[in-house]
């Protein structure tokens, strides 16, 4: 049986005026799902999750978020949390204060000790009582995180939630993250960061200028992705250039000879003939000591998309 549906979306629409900011979106999202939704700006991002945490509500077209059809009334619905554009604070309360007054104007009741518990899934235990003004702008996205937490989601929409984070709260904020998936909640996300996207969702939207240009797995992406550039580091740059010049479907794109930095090669392929020239190596005693895109299969796809979406 096919895991239910937290979004199911056809054919929304919405119109600011002249500008038509969402045209004719289709978007499902399983439970348990973490969905990455990508675009310039300007595409539709922060619109469409508008509508997902019932901020504003669509022209025309269908959406259900937890099963349930979403009218034309502005509503909340049930069991959907996340925040757009940043979340909203209090700068002169505390962490703990601002959890405790964000759950009173829900009408939700938000004992210490249920307060405690999310403060330390976002790693904030240490500043709970410590006034929001002084937090960094990682911190005041943790904090948001926590106040969505608090009323256990089923659906968690986040915009930008790794905005201001240094290495160790991205990781903090991830294994939130895949652990609330784990436990069967949809998180839908947009971000700039597409080696969060990559590091975190099972499948991504792409959105130029209001439109679904692509939407399924990552790993569908990188199948119908066009060639890209890899950084081959390897033990012998000269035998390795050799090599790839005899590999068909293999270009060399970094000049008429090694670089000088480690001897880094850089070809153009398809994966099929990378893994041609990488059995060539390995034949030839020659170590791979580094193989990676030079930009990841996401960002590429997300170019030559919105490129190709921006120019019709």
């Amino acid at each position: 049986m096919d895991t239910p549906l937290a979004i199911r979306a056809r054919g929304i629409a919405k119109r600011f005026g002249e500008v038509v900011a969402l045209d004719g979106v289709d978007l499902d999202v399983a439970q348990g799902q973490i969905h990455g939704l990508v675009g310039p700006n300007g595409a539709g991002k922060t619109t469409l999750l508008g509508l997902l945490l019932g901020l504003s509500v669509a022209d025309s077209g269908e959406l259900e978020i937890l099963g349930a059809r979403v009218g034309r009334a502005l509503a909340v619905s049930d069991g959907v949390a996340g925040f757009v554009d940043g979340p909203g604070l209090y700068p002169q309360l505390s962490a703990r204060q601002n959890l405790a007054a964000l759950a009173a104007l829900r009408g939700q009741e938000a004992g210490s000790a249920g307060i405690d518990e999310v403060l330390g899934q976002v790693g904030l235990s240490d500043v709970a009582d410590d006034r929001v003004r002084g937090f960094s702008l990682g911190m005041r996205q943790r904090l948001g995180l926590a106040a969505a937490l608090l009323t256990k989601p089923r659906l968690l929409v986040l915009d930008e939630p790794s905005n201001g984070l240094d290495p160790a709260g991205k990781r903090h904020v991830h294994r939130v993250l895949g652990r609330l998936a784990e436990d069967g909640t949809a998180v839908v996300l947009s971000s700039h960061r597409m080696d969060d996207l990559e590091a975190l969702c099972s499948e991504v939207t792409i959105l130029a200028t209001g439109r679904v240009v692509f939407s399924g797995p990552l790993s569908k992406l990188a199948a119908e992705n066009r060639e890209l550039d890899y950084r081959l580091l390897t033990s012998d740059p000269e035998a390795a250039r050799r090599l790839a010049g005899d590999t068909a479907g293999i270009r060399t794109v970094d000049g008429a000879g090694p670089r000088q930095d480690g001897g880094v090669l850089v070809v153009r392929a398809l994966v099929p003939a990378l893994d041609d020239l990488v059995v060539k190596l390995v034949r030839s005693g020659v170590a791979l000591r580094e193989l990676a895109p030079v930009v990841s299969p996401l960002e590429a796809a997300f170019l030559a998309l919105t490129d190709q979406q921006e120019a019709n």
